[in-house]
């Protein structure tokens, strides 16, 4: 039978007795996340970072983890592979136990291609994007808090064919997570009435221009756009531009605000897949416990994104791992996480006891013409 563990609202960071003999030779243990602060995809590593410390602070006032404060880094790879292996090596002489939230599909693949986690003593926790090409076949230390983007696409296309769409194009950018979006998106509709076609574009506007005007002459009942949240919403602008007034799905990267501020009233009714419920809502435990802690953290914010919910819950995932972890070192937390079984966390489930994917939720929000969100 698999062990449910039920983490409440505010039981979510409570202390509990841990069984495990202490590896790191400081009284913090250390996370860190290498991700691009300064440069696109920006602000999305920030928001991550924000909902991490926010749960980490309300951690931390409660005794840690075992008695010892998580201490949370920060490094910046400006969205490159040669700057990530940079940073990489600076984390890794702070010794920490997981790194959190990398983010870039191109960054990612070569990490695996080049067979960096087979040489480097830390688990990946929560990699971004959930491009099949970083999960099939994965790696044994790479584990993935959301849903992926095969299970994003399953839902739009599953989606689609509830409206009766039967045609549907997809606009993708010349990196890894687009190839293989575009490979996702036809399995998907294989077997089915709806025809899936696609063009590469680069991030360029003259591209973008290109490949959007020549998917619109086929007259597509919807249309999809897989990339880097920037290319995802000037994608959006470039196809209402060429006269796209049909329906239109965009992958969970792109925040609702970042959307209108790049494609303008082309954002209203624009589909978004979510891979987290509502950061705004206060229905669910884990909601009202996200709000109450980002309200003490960052007084000065008034809304919360998909991606601060994103990093609470990446925080969220370590800490119970930790504390149900036979030892303080990578190789134990990673066992830790298969170990635990299915983990609810105040109405968002993560179960990692069958593999690396621990969530497999997504719904679909709709965007408005002011850049929210609507679930």
């Amino acid at each position: 039978m698999r062990r449910r563990h039920v983490l409440q609202a505010a039981a979510a960071a409570a202390t509990a007795t841990p069984l495990f003999v202490r590896a790191q030779e400081s009284n913090e243990i250390t996370v860190a996340q290498i991700s691009p602060f300064t440069v696109l995809p920006a602000p999305d590593a920030k928001e991550l970072f924000e909902g991490a410390q926010a749960a980490f602070d309300e951690i931390n006032g409660k005794g840690g983890v075992g008695g010892r404060k998580v201490n949370l880094l920060k490094y910046d790879d400006a969205y490159s592979y040669d700057g990530f292996k940079a940073r990489l090596a600076e984390a890794m002489a702070r010794k920490p136990l997981a790194l959190f939230s990398p983010i870039g599909s191109g960054t990612l693949k070569q990490m695996l291609d080049n067979k960096v986690l087979d040489t480097t003593d830390v688990i990946v926790l929560n990699a971004i994007p959930g491009a099949a090409v970083i999960r099939e076949p994965g790696h044994p230390k790479l584990f993935h808090v959301r849903a992926g983007d095969e299970q994003q696409i399953r839902k739009i296309v599953a989606h689609a064919q509830a409206l009766n769409i039967r045609s549907l194009v997809v606009l993708y950018q010349n990196i890894p997570m687009g190839s293989s979006g575009l490979a996702s998106a036809q399995a998907a509709a294989q077997g089915t009435d709806l025809k899936v076609s696609g063009a590469q574009s680069s991030p360029a506007v003259a591209d973008l221009e290109k490949a959007a005007g020549n998917l619109v002459e086929s007259n597509p009942h919807a249309a999809l756009v897989i990339g880097a949240p920037k290319f995802m919403g000037q994608a959006v602008a470039a196809l209402r531009a060429a006269g796209m007034s049909q329906q239109i799905f965009s992958l969970s990267y792109l925040p609702a605000p970042a959307l209108k501020a790049l494609a303008g009233a082309g954002a209203r009714g624009v589909g978004i897949a979510q891979t987290f419920p509502n950061p705004n809502g206060v229905t669910l435990p884990l909601q009202r416990a996200f709000r109450a802690s980002m309200q003490r953290t960052h007084q000065d914010l008034k809304t919360y994104t998909p991606f601060h919910l994103e990093g609470y819950l990446t925080a969220q995932v370590f800490t119970e791992a930790a504390r149900k972890s036979r030892a303080l070192t990578p190789t134990a937390l990673g066992e830790s996480l298969h170990r635990m079984g299915e983990l609810d966390l105040g109405g968002f489930r993560v179960d990692f006891s069958k593999g690396n994917e621990g969530s497999h939720w997504v719904d679909i929000g709709v965007a408005t013409a002011d850049g929210r969100l609507i679930y």
